[in-house]
């Protein structure tokens, strides 16, 4: 895996949510229940960060990411959802794909390259297409790690 972050295979999935506080709460939910984190605090991080500005950057992709106290290294889940969902995108377009980031509290300089390396993954049109079509989660996680150990590389 990835030298920037871990991505467990559990940590992936299909869901469908109606809001943009929808996908924050299941995302959250997934961190909590993969990495064994108290969901509230992942929640609170990451909405308190989406407060300074939405991290949905557009093309439907949203990287919602905090920095989270009592983290060794960095965790991430990647959501792609049933159906788009409104997210105060840069672009104002929906969003269907959803990869959260938790960093270590004091990992400044390894949380902006981790999300750097996610940011350009996510920006790869092949890959994009590839998210979109794969078809279960196993194959989301396959296609992600996959492209992240040969990013790290």
């Amino acid at each position: 895996m990835s030298s920037l972050f871990t991505l467990l295979p559990d940590a992936v999935a299909i869901d469908s949510a109606d809001s943009k506080n929808a996908i924050l709460d299941r995302l959250s939910g997934l961190f909590a229940e993969v990495y064994q984190l108290d969901r509230k605090a992942v929640l609170a991080r990451i909405v308190e960060r989406e407060q300074l500005g939405s991290t949905g950057f557009g093309r439907s992709i949203a990287i919602p990411h905090a920095r989270l106290p009592g983290l060794s290294r960095p965790v991430a889940a990647f959501i792609r959802l049933a159906a788009p969902v409104e997210f105060d995108a840069a672009d104002g377009m929906p969003i269907d794909l959803v990869f959260g980031l938790l960093s270590p509290e004091g990992a400044g300089a390894t949380h902006l390259h981790a999300l750097a390396a996610i940011s350009r993954l996510m920006r790869d049109d092949r890959m994009h297409a590839a998210l979109l079509a794969a078809p279960g989660h196993e194959a989301l996680f396959s296609l992600l790690s996959n492209s992240i150990d040969r990013d790290a590389a």
